[in-house]
């Protein structure tokens, strides 16, 4: 990739990453885990950013975090938040927007790829987050389970089928020259 392309591609991580801090500001608290907006921009950086860069734009993010910055839901930061109940979500990101690059990216921009990507992707952000909830709670599988997936489901289901067709629009516009993907490029 050309110089102006990698730039192009690390101002896109960057607007992902602050889109994550956004989506974590649209914070409703259920519980342990909050309903928050950002997982839709953390499949979004899969799909329009491919493997390489979506975990690029996820790392900015949580290296932000982490560094205390409040881009956390709940407009909270610190390195608490990633040990915390909800870091096994956190840190879950990184492995879940590599899965979603690598299969949207496989799948030459096709709705039902992207859709098949995200739904991996989900699995993986729960088992992430589940494990590490029930693990630093003690909560036994039923009640973690219950308080860290059932009531995000359809949510996670909406969020799915609105960010394949937001790629779709997308992807247009952030087309690096010479390249049908950004994610393609290596």
């Amino acid at each position: 990739m050309n110089p102006s392309g990698q730039l192009r591609m690390m101002v896109f991580a960057s607007l992902l990453a602050a889109l994550m801090t956004a989506g974590a500001y649209m914070s409703i608290p259920v519980g342990p885990v909050p309903i928050v907006l950002q997982n839709m921009f953390v499949f979004l950086a899969g799909l329009l950013l491919g493997s390489r860069w979506g975990p690029a734009s996820v790392g900015v993010y949580l290296l932000a975090g982490a560094c205390g910055l409040p881009v956390f839901a709940g407009g909270m930061g610190g390195i608490g938040r990633i040990v915390g109940p909800t870091g096994g979500y956190l840190i879950g990101y990184l492995p879940a927007v590599f899965i979603i690059g690598y299969i949207s990216t496989r799948g030459a921009s096709r709705f039902s790829f992207d859709i098949a990507a995200m739904i991996g992707g989900t699995i993986i952000l729960y088992a992430c987050g589940l494990t590490w909830l029930k693990t630093l709670t003690g909560m036994p599988w039923p009640k973690a389970l219950a308080v860290g997936m059932y009531p995000f489901l359809i949510g996670d289901a909406l969020k799915i089928v609105a960010a394949a067709a937001i790629a779709k629009g997308l992807r247009p516009v952030i087309q690096v020259a010479g390249s049908a993907q950004p994610g393609l490029v290596k």
